[in-house]
């Protein structure tokens, strides 16, 4: 299938040097379908292309026809431009159950020449409202980049192109839920003007509409929730050791990123937690 041509370079992606080409060849509908919005999506380059677009009567979604249970999952996304305030594109790993697991890169749309924010949040067992707010350090809205999701039995990890953003440990051990539920992969963009840009006071300005979000790079790595040997680090290369936490040069990165672009952190907020949650003194 499509999404294991990626395995071959995937040593390269995760040790920093981003190899996008392989899963520039996969087309859309390899492995996803759209969900929702139908009218609201389009296709070029031979599917290897998907907009998905927002405007006052819809926006649009698609997900993976298959759901897994760990893996190495990507897309490459170019975010509306200009005016995008109160827009939110997202990428997401998420089980549609009722005590839900979900994994999420959120973009938050701004006033053009504002910063735009990606917000990551991680649910298991049903319990979110783990928020973390990195403003980039480029113009996502220019050119496409990778945006990744580490997933296995040791640790969660969020990729901006080759610089971790978030790492969320498995700490099941001391009564810390981990997300181990078969997942389905999705992307959409949608009207998020009540919270997303400046707390909701900032609305969208639909004389700026269609939004279009722009997708590529449809394969990916992953564990099909049927096979039974989805932690096998012989069969899987995300189980191996060696992924099981940050080398040196990914943590030094890491720690880049939470100082000098880190603007929100569930974690630091005594407003919401006096005392901080137990899983924040392993994840930094």
């Amino acid at each position: 299938m499509g999404f294991f041509r990626f395995d071959l370079i995937v040593s390269l992606l995760i040790l920093g040097s981003v190899v996008d080409a392989a899963s520039d060849d996969v087309a859309f509908n390899v492995n996803y379908e759209v969900t929702w919005g139908n009218n609201h999506a389009s296709f070029f380059d031979q599917g290897k292309e998907a907009h998905l677009y927002l405007d006052i009567d819809s926006g649009a979604g698609f997900g993976s026809k298959l759901s897994y249970g760990t893996g190495f999952f990507h897309l490459r996304i170019k975010l509306p431009s200009k005016d995008s305030a109160g827009v939110v594109t997202a990428f997401y790993l998420t089980s549609n159950s009722n005590n839900h697991d979900e994994l999420d890169f959120e973009f938050l749309g701004n006033k053009e020449g504002k910063p735009i924010t990606v917000q990551t949040n991680v649910f298991a067992n049903g319990k979110g409202d783990r928020e973390q707010r990195i403003l980039l350090w480029f113009d996502p809205t220019a050119d496409f980049h990778t945006y990744m999701i580490l997933w296995n039995s040791h640790q969660i990890v969020f990729f901006v192109d080759d610089t971790p953003i978030r790492v969320f440990k498995n700490n099941r051990n001391i009564g810390i839920d981990y997300p181990n539920q078969a997942m389905k992969v999705e992307a959409s963009i949608w009207n998020g003007d009540s919270w997303a840009t400046d707390g909701g006071q900032t609305k969208i300005n639909w004389t700026s509409s269609p939004f279009t979000a722009h997708f590529r790079g449809f394969g990916f790595g992953g564990c099909l929730s049927s096979d039974q040997n989805c932690y096998d680090p012989n069969k899987y290369w995300w189980n191996q050791s060696k992924y099981w936490r940050l080398n040196y040069v990914q943590q030094k990165s890491y720690e880049n990123v939470r100082k000098n672009y880190m603007n929100y952190d569930y974690c630091g907020d005594r407003n919401r937690h006096p005392t901080p949650p137990p899983e924040c003194a392993f994840n930094n």
